[in-house]
C-alpha cells in the first residue's frame, strides 16, 4: 500500500498460467489486479479503457501480435506517467526496455519475493 491507497497492477503476459500465478500472488500480497492482457495489441486497447489507470503495469516481451517493447512505445505516447516493470528471459533487451521508459526490469524466472519488492520500490519512487 501507498499512502493508505492499494496499488493496482495491470497484468500482460501471454503465458496464461504465468498470468494466473502472478494474479494470485498479486492479490496475496495485497495488490489489486485491474485487467489483464495476453499481447501488446491487446494492452493498448485495455489500458486505454482503464479508468483510473494502473499503478504498475508488468509488461511481457515476447508476446504474439505486439510485443512488449512495441506495445511498451505506444503506452508511454498514451501516458509517459506509467510505470511499466519489463518482464523477460531475454536480459539482452534490458537496455532497450530501460531506454524507452520502463521503469525496471526483472529477468525471468524471479521469485514471488523478488516482484513483490519490486512492486514497492517503483510505486515508492517519486
Amino acid at each position: 500500500m501507498v499512502f493508505g491507497i492499494m496499488v493496482s497492477v495491470f497484468i500482460v503476459e501471454d503465458d496464461l498460467s504465468l498470468q494466473r500465478l502472478y494474479e494470485m500472488m498479486l492479490t496475496t500480497f495485497g495488490f489489486k489486479v485491474v485487467d489483464k492482457a495476453s499481447n501488446g495489441k491487446e494492452a493498448i486497447e485495455k489500458f486505454k479503457s482503464l479508468s483510473p489507470k494502473p499503478d504498475v503495469i508488468l509488461m511481457d516481451h515476447r508476446m504474439p501480435v505486439k510485443n512488449g517493447i512495441d506495445a511498451t512505445i505506444e503506452l508511454m505516447k498514451f501516458n509517459n506517467h506509467t510505470k511499466v516493470i519489463f518482464t523477460s528471459a531475454d536480459n539482452s533487451i534490458k537496455g532497450r526496455a530501460l531506454e524507452i521508459g520502463a521503469i525496471s526490469f526483472i529477468e525471468k524466472p524471479f521469485s514471488v519475493i523478488q516482484l513483490h519488492a519490486e512492486i514497492n520500490r517503483v510505486v515508492n519512487l517519486v
